[in-house]
């Protein structure tokens, strides 16, 4: 979830900031989500100083599975283009948008118009109809897929459309993949496993690259019973890679003290955060948490009425290859708290509940 505002600098941030707890800093963030510069794990000369980086990722996927990516490598002027064309897809005319809409959960991809999608914890289908219909999500997203797959294909816009739209996508999911990959090698490392141990069990790409837009709207609108622009859940895969803007709106559930805390924008990071198949995998070692998007300050537009802002992100749902069995890791407990389970029936499943 970074936008056209960032800094067109990657942010130095002193690696003394990878404490487990920060102190909260002038950017108000919450102080049980560490800020992890990743530089040092990318340009290691060896082993020893990928470890060091390695166990502060691991260490705070346990403690509250969510850490600020600094030093991730991908430059701002790559997220500042993903941006606009992102912006640029959902300035297109609804009846166009509506020819690429979202039709199959084993496919996830296509256009999603507001208060189709209900993310929730719930896997009852009629509660989730019942959520959706008294308190819908109020964004709008378009899903991609990889582009090379033989049986789902990605719902494009035509180039005049959207000029530039498509290699912009393509180019950014390869680079959040990447990273990811590098990502994982860490865990696996501060994990006490060989580094490449999820190498083969992720090279599929079986992701999800999510553009989001949650447009303005009125706060009386976001003031019933269970409302937000994204509901309180958690991720399903194994890392969720978010890109911000500087509007703001992400709440983590505090694990120690059930609070959810807003995780605000930090220019030149990436929010990381572990999703549930990772959880599963590491028996829970790593934490999948729960979060949610909410409204931020709101301009008052009358004596009674205020406008939120719009608000744009990014999110690369990282996954197992479809194929991989996901079952407890060799040192992550004597005993299993969850059976074996197919990585993509899992996702299909999860994702067959949440939309219409």
């Amino acid at each position: 979830m970074l936008s056209a505002r960032v800094s067109r600098r990657p942010l130095a941030i002193p690696f003394l900031l990878t404490r487990r707890f920060l102190a909260t800093s002038a950017h108000n963030t919450p102080s049980f989500i560490p800020v992890i510069d990743f530089t040092k794990f990318r340009e290691a000369a060896g082993k020893s100083e990928r470890k060091q980086v390695a166990d502060k990722i691991v260490s705070a996927f346990k403690d509250s599975g969510f850490i600020y990516l600094a030093g991730h490598g991908i430059p701002s002027s790559t997220i500042q283009n993903a941006f606009a064309k992102s912006a640029d897809f959902f300035r297109m005319p609804p009846e166009i948008k509506a020819k690429l809409a979202w039709e199959d959960p084993r496919s996830n991809r296509g256009y999603v118009e507001i208060g189709r999608e209900r993310v929730t914890q719930s896997a009852d289908p009629a509660e989730i109809a019942a959520l959706r219909a008294t308190a819908p999500d109020f964004k709008q997203s378009m899903e991609i897929g990889r582009d090379w797959d033989a049986e789902w294909k990605n719902q494009w816009p035509q180039e005049s459309d959207a000029p530039g739209f498509k290699r912009t996508m393509l180019d950014f999911y390869q680079t959040c993949h990447d990273l990811h990959a590098s990502v994982m090698r860490s865990i696996a490392l501060g994990l006490n496993l060989e580094e490449g141990f999820f190498d083969s069990k992720i090279n599929e790409q079986c992701h999800n690259l999510r553009l989001l837009s949650y447009p303005p709207i009125k706060t009386a609108l976001l003031q019933g019973e269970g409302q937000a622009r994204a509901g309180a859940h958690s991720d399903y895969g194994t890392l969720t890679l978010l890109f911000q803007d500087s509007v703001g709106g992400l709440e983590v559930k505090n694990p120690h003290t059930g609070a959810f805390i807003p995780a605000t924008p930090i220019p030149g990071t990436i929010v990381v955060n572990v999703g549930d198949l990772l959880a599963r995998w590491s028996n829970d070692v790593l934490r999948s948490t729960l979060h949610r998007v909410v409204a931020p300050s709101a301009k008052q537009i009358s004596d009674t009425e205020a406008m939120t802002p719009a608000r744009q992100s990014i999110a690369f749902f990282a996954n197992p290859n479809f194929s991989a069995e996901v079952a407890c890791l060799p040192n992550c407990g004597k005993e299993a708290k969850y059976p074996p389970v197919n990585a993509g029936a899992y996702i299909v499943g999860r994702l067959a509940v949440t939309y219409t």
